[in-house]
């Protein structure tokens, strides 16, 4: 058993009064700070009157670092972690050294704290009952493709973190595949700029064309009603209705499976009829 202990500290995403008393004193305590920047730690501990050491933690030396701050785990020095701003591990670095440190049979002691992603979701007014959280999407791509694609059939919401240079891009991605589907921007959380936007995928896509958002933003996204997508399939051919869920933003599996559990067929029947989508496509190629 490692004598060390890693502390995950949340830090404040904008308001520095939303640390807690609890970090504070581990941050006094710990022996050493891993850090993802140590100019920007260095002004919120000076802004604390806080002296303990720092050293740098990120994604281009996380893997080095890791085995560094293994080793003065291993000497019983006891190491707090912290991003930039909210909790390490959620889109920042952290979760490598949190995954070596547990195996390696460290005590990993998590710190309740400040994280954008739970507080943009509980302010969405979207069912916070089940949600799935997504992280940054892929900028372009076939990945980027298939991860809408899974966002457009999600029943549960969910949670993205958007670069403000995308934000658009995003809004009319969502807005082709579902453009009802109800969003909340979340903008500059706990900061002087705080901003809640409301609104359908369509109708935002259109509004935020007329602006230029700013900061740091949380898109939250409605789950897809199970009514959404409803089809008189009694009224038309398996094909025709491989190719609606298709233009709703369903990948071909995925509508393949939708289709086969709504007209009770087995999967092989329906892939018999979408190969000839395939077929078309490389036709008019």
């Amino acid at each position: 058993m490692i004598a060390g202990r890693l502390y995950i500290c949340p830090t404040p995403i904008g308001n520095l009064e939303d640390i807690t008393l609890r970090v504070l004193k581990i941050l006094r305590e710990a022996d050493l700070i891993a850090c993802e920047d140590t100019r920007r730690t260095g002004k919120l501990l000076q802004h604390f009157e806080i002296d303990t050491p720092l050293i740098s933690y990120h994604e281009h030396n996380e893997v080095k670092r890791t085995d560094e701050l293994l080793d003065k785990l291993g000497q019983g020095r006891d190491i707090a972690l912290v991003s930039d701003a909210g909790t390490p591990g959620i889109s920042d670095p952290g979760e490598l050294v949190i995954q070596a440190a547990l195996k390696a049979g460290a005590e990993v002691i998590p710190l309740p704290g400040a994280s954008a992603l739970i507080s943009a979701l509980v302010v969405s007014g979207l069912s916070t009952e089940r949600f799935a959280f997504e992280g940054f999407l892929p900028r372009s791509g076939q990945e980027r493709e298939e991860r809408l694609a899974e966002i457009t059939v999600e029943t549960r919401t969910v949670v993205i973190y958007e670069s403000p240079y995308r934000i658009q891009d995003t809004l009319e991605d969502l807005a082709s595949r579902m453009p009802e589907r109800r969003l909340a921007i979340i903008r500059e959380i706990s900061k002087i700029h705080e901003e809640k936007i409301y609104g359908q995928a369509g109708e935002l896509a259109e509004k935020m064309q007329e602006r230029e958002l700013q900061g740091e933003i949380v898109l939250i996204i409605a789950g897809r009603d199970k009514d959404e997508d409803q089809i008189d399939f009694t009224e038309i051919a398996v094909l025709d209705h491989l190719k609606l869920l298709m233009d709703r933003g369903y990948t071909k599996k995925q509508a393949i499976k939708e289709v086969a559990r709504v007209r009770e067929l087995p999967k092989s029947e329906v892939y018999k009829e979408a190969i000839v989508i395939d077929a078309r496509v490389n036709q008019d190629g």
